[in-house]
């Protein structure tokens, strides 16, 4: 039972990291906390739907293109919403992404419906493997842990091994130093939406996949999640976001089997959330900020 939740968590912690890996390098590059981050988690899952209803594709190439489109949606985002209030108050900022949110939320009501519906059929059979000692994992578990595991160093090489990645670092380190170095600052923003969003997308698909259910709602949870994930891993810290992510879905799936009588396995994160910014605000990674 102990082992089988900690495979349980590891596995939802790898959502979580596709997920909130977007809001940590938004933060990075804006020090802005991207609100409406969890319903480009929801439109990634509603593309893949339509792709392969409407469009007839494979579950990997509607996979691919969900990415892609949530990762526009993410641009589209950044340029409507918050580049006009880059140099805004926070607190208009953070009203603009709850707006997206609320806007995004109902237009997907509008045209699908409120109700939850089930993923599509995409030929793939729930398959268990069985790992001895009553340990097992299911195929579509294996699905979310390797592509996390990949997404995560695909996304660590275009940081540590490319221009662009290196244009990516020197932006979220001093933007104006960086513009001044000719890197084209807006260019830079553009693109970690983007890449922030087809994270998300990759994360909300292959989580309607796993539960079979999807619903305009649905991005609403797992976006808080992430925030947690990045406030407990330090905000702006990739290394910080992979660990916390572990485990806040280990703890999380530990509380679902032993203590779901006592407080629900939902409310952990916030648990979490209120301990770390009581105990370290910096997060486990965090850098602190010194007052002059």
């Amino acid at each position: 039972m102990f082992w089988q939740q900690i495979l349980n968590g590891l596995t939802l912690g790898s959502a979580y990291i596709l997920i909130a890996l977007g809001l940590t390098m938004v933060y990075g590059i804006l020090n802005l906390l991207h609100f409406a981050h969890g319903t480009v988690y929801m439109v990634g899952a509603f593309s893949s739907m339509v792709s392969i209803i409407y469009l007839k594709l494979p579950y990997p190439l509607a996979f691919l293109l969900a990415m892609v489109l949530a990762g526009l949606v993410g641009i589209l985002i950044e340029r409507i919403a918050y580049r006009p209030l880059r140099n805004a108050h926070p607190i208009n900022i953070l009203i603009s992404g709850i707006g997206i949110t609320i806007i995004l939320e109902n237009l997907f009501r509008l045209f699908f419906g409120a109700q939850t519906r089930p993923f599509p059929n995409v030929n793939l059979s729930s398959k268990t493997y069985g790992l001895g000692n009553g340990l097992s994992i299911t195929n579509f578990q294996i699905y979310i842990l390797v592509t996390a595991v990949v997404l995560v160093c695909l996304l660590q090489i275009l940081i540590k091994r490319t221009k662009v990645g290196t244009a990516l670092v020197a932006t979220s380190q001093d933007m104006k130093a960086a513009k001044l170095m000719g890197i084209d600052i807006n260019r830079m923003v553009a693109l970690t939406f983007f890449l922030g969003s087809a994270l998300a997308a990759a994360a909300g698909t292959l989580v309607a996949l796993y539960f079979n259910a999807i619903y305009p709602t649905m991005g609403s949870m797992p976006g808080l999640k992430a925030f947690s994930v990045v406030v407990l891993g330090g905000l702006g810290s990739i290394p910080g976001t992979i660990i916390g992510g572990l485990f806040l879905g280990v703890i999380e799936s530990l509380g679902a089997g032993y203590v779901q009588t006592v407080i629900d396995a939902n409310a952990i994160a916030f648990v979490i959330l209120i301990l770390v910014l009581l105990i370290k605000p910096t997060g486990l990674f965090g850098k602190k900020i010194e007052k002059v």
